[in-house]
């Protein structure tokens, strides 16, 4: 016993007593849309793999070759024996993609966020975040010791006037100014105002970040995420990141931007300097991604066919789902208790959609996170819409 069991166990039951206890599910099977799941196949409509590559063939081919040729593991951090050739070669493709000068490889979307917030604001900043940004944004703000304020959703005008009193507030010459937003929603599934936000960014001399975790690959010209899809330049938007365990079907993350911002976090970004690299098959794996994500247009048009039944269905059925044109289809039930009884039902029909309710969203829009993907079939929306009628017939939406 420890003089921590008490307080831990207090946690635990209260988070039980309120249906927001957690809890993992075994995986037996590679991701794709049928899956094993504690001993059971399930049609799935809860991974961001959105484009379908995690059990590509060819991913799985590069990264096996490059096992044989460079390992396992990274070995080290990067700034010590660990940045390999697969990593740098990633970067240079990975800043083409995106167009700008450089990247920065990251082992994990986390730890990008963290990085990089925390390394570009100080104490003497103010970082300004979307109410909505991935606890990941918000940690990191809360990391760098910055004055913290976080913006209405989507509002431009209310990050307007948090910068403004920013200001009026601050006579310091040397504060400076940090915006930043998910370029998609991660629960709601709606894009950002982008050209709004840069705008005001602009007029109040702010540095834009934006983490297009899920925009990228799925959205814009070659799947080159939300920003290229706005038009914005790297001028507009001059820190963006983005992961690869959604629609790249592979693992971590990167920065990318002006040579000076990333020599800048090559030498202060703490997660970046102090942690071991990745594993430089994940790397090759992720290039092998990054190419066919640029000719996957057929995949994009088909996903797209695939959100655009599915919303007309849902609002068929007359259920409370909020606008969304991406892969994230949230569906509104607000009780945590109804929700996890709907989501026992669907699981029982053979589906699995997440179950998703605070704190992850905020009190009382606990919902269903369906998540699309390419791979999907009308077959498969058209299963899954019947067991929602049947909940409803049910009284269980």
């Amino acid at each position: 016993m420890t003089t921590f069991d008490s307080r831990w166990q207090d946690r635990l039951t209260e988070r039980l007593a309120a249906g927001l206890l957690r809890r993992r599910r075994i995986l037996t099977s590679p991701q794709g849309v049928n899956v094993s799941v504690d001993g059971r196949t399930y049609r799935s409509f809860c991974s961001n793999d959105y484009l379908g590559l995690a059990n590509d063939p060819r991913l799985k081919d590069a990264a096996a070759k490059a096992i044989i040729d460079s390992g396992v593991g990274g070995g080290a951090s990067h700034l010590v024996l660990g940045h390999h050739y697969e990593h740098e070669a990633l970067e240079c493709e990975l800043a083409e993609f995106t167009g700008r000068e450089k990247a920065l490889v990251f082992s994990s979307g986390y730890m990008a966020n963290l990085a990089v917030v925390a390394a570009l604001a100080n104490k003497t900043d103010g970082v300004f975040e979307d109410k909505l940004n991935h606890a990941s944004l918000i940690d990191g703000g809360l990391l760098s010791g910055a004055r913290f304020q976080r913006y209405l959703h989507n509002n431009a005008q209310s990050l307007s006037n948090y910068l403004k009193r920013f200001d009026e507030k601050n006579s310091r010459e040397d504060a400076k100014k940090l915006v930043v937003t998910d370029g998609v929603f991660s629960m709601d599934g709606d894009v950002a105002d982008l050209k709004s936000v840069s705008e005001v960014c602009r007029q109040h001399d702010a540095l834009l970040m934006v983490d297009d975790a899920h925009g990228l690959g799925v959205i814009g010209h070659q799947g080159r995420g939300s920003v290229s899809h706005m038009q914005l330049t790297v001028d507009e938007v001059p820190v963006l990141i983005g992961t690869f365990g959604k629609a790249f079907g592979t693992a971590g993350a990167f920065v990318a931007g002006s040579s000076l911002l990333i020599d800048y976090l090559t030498q202060f970004a703490r997660p970046y300097i102090y942690t071991t690299s990745m594993p430089p098959a994940i790397a090759a794996a992720t290039r092998e991604s990054l190419r066919i994500i640029q000719k996957s247009d057929d995949k994009r048009a088909h996903l797209q066919m695939v959100i655009a039944y599915f919303q007309t269905e849902l609002k068929c059925l007359g259920l409370d789902v909020l606008e969304s044109n991406t892969a994230i289809q949230p569906i509104i039930i607000r009780s945590n208790e109804k929700l996890i009884r709907l989501s026992t039902f669907l699981e029982e029909q053979g589906f699995l959609v997440g179950a998703i309710r605070p704190p992850t969203v905020p009190e009382n829009t606990a919902r269903l996170r369906v998540t699309l993907s390419a791979e999907h079939q009308k077959n498969d929306v058209d299963a899954l819409l019947a067991s929602l009628k049947q909940a409803q017939h049910l009284g269980l939406l």
